[in-house]
Order: structure tokens, then sequence, then C-alpha cells
């Protein structure tokens, strides 16, 4: 691997996999992956691609065998209060796909009523780092047992006394007795990158995927919009209009009190926006998705 491409690391399979992919196709970026399925190659920009496990991709980047990587937040922290590593790599940005809870749980009969119930306490957990600092914050004194899966059996095989684990429908738990009693840690996707400067054909290359990234971020919930109105509730509609800058106002043929809006909206746009909209004399309305954007 050439030292002037840039080296993006990324699970090789699973949901946040998936979506990492599906995030530098929307970028326009196409990756040619070899037959043993850890290295890919795009085509558009000189990026090199690394399939890894997620727990190693913190790993990967800080020690520089990788400049940037995709990884979940969860994984990310963990890594910097756990590890203890000299310079642990540094998140650039949140990515808004993968989200989950890394949550605290414990048996369903225990009345909960705040962390000062797990004074004394043993947690499973295959996140102690944030565990722990979690425990710190509520001024709490317990003990953390590291298990690297199957976390929610613990208390049944009285490894421990809670569990402290990512949680997503909480079907696991409930099977086991258990019960999800306080958020530790809400997480998403990241990109993360080595603190180390990158040279400057590398920092070009950085420069254009983060501007492309942004790009794809802002359109997600963005929406383009068009009416016609009356002339006169041109203020008021602004109003209405969700996170819109100024917008295109244009004259329409054989209508002075009417116009044309256009007006990019960078928030969702629900009914009751429409229906209000419609109030102040819009009509003709239309939200279109926007596929590319930037600023």
């Amino acid at each position: 691997m050439s030292e002037k491409r840039l080296r993006i690391a990324i699970q090789k399979s699973g949901r946040l996999s998936d979506g990492s992919f599906e995030l530098l196709k929307s970028c326009g970026l196409s990756i040619s992956r070899g037959r043993d399925n850890l290295y890919g190659r795009v085509q558009e920009l000189p990026i090199d691609v690394l399939l890894v496990r997620d727990d190693d991709i913190p790993e990967f980047v800080a020690d520089g065998a990788c400049d940037i990587g995709i990884v979940g937040e969860n994984v990310a922290e963990e890594d910097r209060l756990a590890a203890k590593r000299e310079e642990p790599a540094v998140v650039v940005m949140k990515l808004g796909f993968s989200r989950c809870k890394l949550m605290l749980a414990a048996p369903k009969e225990w009345a909960w009523d705040g962390p000062s119930l797990l004074e004394g306490k043993r947690i499973a957990t295959s996140y102690p780092g944030l565990t722990s600092r979690f425990l710190e914050l509520a001024g709490v004194k317990a003990t953390t047992v590291m298990m690297n899966g199957s976390v929610e059996i613990a208390p049944r095989l009285r490894i421990a006394d809670a569990v402290c684990d990512i949680v997503s429908t909480g079907a696991t738990l409930d099977a086991n007795g258990l019960k999800p009693v306080a958020t530790v840690l809400e997480s998403e996707a990241v990109l993360i990158r080595n603190v180390a400067t990158f040279s400057g054909e590398k920092q070009q290359v950085f420069d254009a995927l983060l501007k492309r990234i942004e790009g794809v971020i802002a359109s997600r919930e963005a929406k383009y919009v068009m009416m016609n109105a009356p002339r006169s509730a041109l203020e008021a509609i602004t109003k209405v209009l969700p996170g819109a800058e100024a917008p295109t106002v244009l004259e329409l043929a054989g209508a002075r009190d009417k116009v044309a809006i256009h007006a990019v909206c960078r928030e969702s746009v629900f009914w009751t926006t429409l229906e209000q909209l419609k109030s102040l004399g819009a009509s003709a309305i239309l939200v279109l998705p926007i596929e590319k954007m930037m600023a």
C-alpha cells in the first residue's frame, strides 16, 4: 500500500459494516475487494480499505496501521478509557447510523431506585472502562467482571449481580430475567483518525472525503420544498419552513399577487408543516428528497 493513499479501517461484516459501505457508496465511491475479502481499493480516490474486526479498529488507527476508521462510538470510547494508549484515536465526527445503547440491567425483582443500589455489587460487562466511569460519576463502588460474550447469563451463573451490555430490543435481557435500568452511553457510528499529521497529498484526500461525508449527512434529513403562495404570506411561510435559509422567490406568469417559493429545509418536514403552509395560502406544495448536497 502506498504511503500517499489514505487507509481506512472498516468492520469486515455486520450492521456497522453495511452502514459504512452504504455511506461510502453515497459519497460516490466504489470499492473493489481482494479475493481474501480483507482488503479493498476505492476507484475514485486514492483510498485503501482494510476490513477488520470492529474491536481492532481503534488500535489499528491509533497505531498508524490505518489513518482513519469507522467504528461504533461505544468501541472507540471503551478503547480510550480501558486501553490507556498514549495517543488514542480521536473522533472526527458522528455519522448517524448503527445507533445503540449501552445499558445497565438488573434482575427484574430489584426495586430499582438509582445507581446506589449497585453499591458493593458485581457487574458483568464487555465494557469495563465505560461501566467504571459511570459508577465513578454516580459515586458508587462496585466491581466489574470482564466477559467477552453472553454477558446476560452472568447473574444466573452467579458470576455477577447485574450486567452492563448493548441493548437493542431488550428481548435477550427479558429471557434471562433482567430489565434495563440505566443508560450508560448512547452510541452511533463515528469517524476516527490517527493523531499524526497527514502528508500533503493524504491530507487533501482526507479533506475531500470529509466534505463528501458531510454532504451525505446533511442531505439525509434535508428536503427541497416548492410551492405557490400569496406574496403577502412570504414572511409567515419562511418562518414555518423548518431549518430553511432564505428561500428562492420566483415571479409567477400572469399572477402578480402570487409567487413560487423554493427552499432547502435542513430539518424533517412533517405533515403538520404542510398543513400550516396550506393554511397560509400555499398551494401545489411539493416535498422532494435531496440526493447530494454540499455547503
